[in-house]
């Protein structure tokens, strides 16, 4: 079964492209158009990942990031055109996996979900590294690292 993504995105033209390009990369996609609707989407559909806009009418995304992060450990890329290197720090440190700034292109997108699912759900990716957090197993040389020192 593919991952069921929840954009959102007040814009409807924005949204309804990025829709598109979600599901043609292979994900299920729902949509929120604020974050009100954000956060009772999460919570009943219980998504694999959230594309978060932040200026979004009823609470906007800052919010709803930390609320989520209250709650959830689900992966969160903010997408946003708030563009300030304060902004991308803040969004990270509210607990966004990524940060993708607008205007962007759909294949960042899409990788950066790919990336951010990949780490999430413990997978390797195509170097054939394993990654959680600051640990990485080189799955080819059978090594193990920790915050890129070779350990055991």
């Amino acid at each position: 079964m593919a991952e069921t993504i929840l954009l959102v995105e007040d814009e409807m033209r924005i949204a309804r492209w990025t829709q598109t390009y979600i599901e043609k990369a292979g994900y299920g996609c729902i949509w929120a158009s604020n974050g009100k609707d954000a956060l009772h989407m999460a919570r009943r559909e219980q998504p694999d990942l959230i594309v978060l806009d932040l200026m979004l009418p009823e609470i906007d995304g800052w919010t709803v990031c930390e609320h989520l992060r209250e709650e959830s450990d689900v992966p969160i890329i903010m997408l946003t055109a708030k563009v300030s290197e304060q902004d991308v720090i803040q969004g990270l440190r509210l607990g966004a996996d990524d940060y993708v700034k607008k205007p962007f292109s759909t294949d960042e997108l899409i990788a950066s979900i790919e990336a951010t699912l990949r780490r999430a759900n413990g997978k390797a990716g195509p170097d054939n590294r394993l990654v959680v957090g600051n640990l990485t197993l080189d799955l080819h040389t059978r090594q193990c690292f920790l915050r890129d020192q070779a350990i055991g």
